[in-house]
């Protein structure tokens, strides 16, 4: 399963235009190859993998508090929390899934669908349960949302930088190609293109 092609473009396209180095023009170092550098983070995906075993704690608390209190919530919140979950549920199998294939595989347009989920949906929906004091918030849901606050605070950070590595690292690899066939097909230089007209204009006036 992977996503859409017109969508990869699109993600790949928005990864390039806002995590491209301007600055850094190739390798660090002369000897370093760009297939050579491991773009994949560790600590991002050490916290993709506890965020999978707790993601079924924080949703079963959720729905257990949210069964207790529904006889008191007002008609609007009672659609709004069971919208919201819904949601959330949702969005964060696929957020996982992404993070997983774009971190492990290094595939920049779904750790880039990955980073967008978790910054624009998932993060502002936890806050949203977290703040919300008229969600007649219980000591164990503010518990769990904080939890899941900071996994999300966290990989959106480490996200953010392990795109920047994996960008920068596809432009080296970008450069280092052109530059490997330019020195297997040189352009001929000015100067010998000059000499060698001036030959053949002389060969083709022949002795006077």
């Amino acid at each position: 399963m992977s996503l859409p092609e017109p969508l990869r473009r699109r993600l790949g396209s928005f990864s390039h235009t806002v995590f491209t180095d301007s600055h850094r023009t190739g390798p660090q170092y002369p000897g370093d190859r760009a297939d050579n550098e491991i773009a994949s983070s560790l600590p991002l995906q050490m916290s993709l993998y506890f965020n999978v075993y707790f993601f079924p704690f924080w949703w079963l608390s959720t729905v257990v508090m949210l069964h207790l209190k529904y006889p008191v919530l007002s008609d609007y919140y009672k659609f709004i929390l069971v919208t919201i979950m819904i949601l959330a549920s949702l969005i964060e199998i696929i957020r996982l899934y992404l993070g997983y294939m774009g971190n492990l595989q290094e595939k920049v347009p779904e750790l880039a669908g990955f980073w967008l989920l978790s910054l624009l949906l998932q993060l502002p929906i936890i806050l949203f349960l977290l703040f919300n004091e008229g969600l007649k918030i219980q000591p164990l849901e503010r518990a769990v949302h904080i939890i899941f606050a900071l996994f999300l605070t966290f990989q959106v950070i480490a996200a953010f930088v392990t795109l920047k590595r994996m960008v920068n690292k596809l432009a080296s690899h970008f450069r280092l190609n052109e530059f490997d066939q330019l020195e297997e097909h040189p352009v001929p230089d000015f100067y010998s293109l000059g000499k060698e007209e001036q030959a053949v204009s002389m060969a083709g006036r022949g002795p006077c």
